[in-house]
């Protein structure tokens, strides 16, 4: 399965989708990144005159490359086009470090912990432009064709 096809079977669309390309997957793990466009709706007041990219987005952010595009990878043997996975987060722990500021790449690495009877747990790792960490953590959930 390409990259390209991993990011078709995402449910997501903008302005929702998080998603600009995968580097590298296998079994094991994915690599990923999106850059937050200034024009982006959640900036808008968050914070007046200085906005930064809310925790949540960044959650979903590495949720939707680290869990979901790894899930999909991990599924594609089941899929058939057309019909999208249906999927639910369960659980997430999240550490942040840095801010994201408009207009910032950010790359984002998961290592699989498990994936047994379609749930997946995940470590997850956000990096900025300057491979600095931005936040870490857990995610977990569940997915099914």
């Amino acid at each position: 399965m390409t990259t390209t096809e991993i990011i078709s079977y995402l449910p997501y669309t903008a302005p929702f989708l998080f998603v600009d390309g995968i580097d590298a997957v296998d079994a094991t793990g994915i690599t990923g990144h999106y850059t937050f466009n200034a024009d982006s709706y959640f900036y808008k007041g968050h914070f007046k005159n200085r906005p930064v990219t809310p925790g949540v987005i960044l959650t979903e952010c590495m949720a939707q490359i680290g869990l979901v595009c790894l899930g999909i990878y991990l599924l594609k043997d089941g899929l058939k086009e057309g019909l999208e996975p249906q999927l639910a987060l369960t659980a997430h722990q999240m550490d942040f470090y840095l801010p994201v500021l408009p207009n910032e790449k950010v790359t984002v690495v998961a290592e699989k912990e498990v994936f047994r009877f379609h749930k997946l747990k995940c470590n997850v790792k956000l990096y900025n432009a300057k491979n600095e960490l931005v936040c870490r953590g857990k995610i977990a959930g569940m997915l099914k064709l």
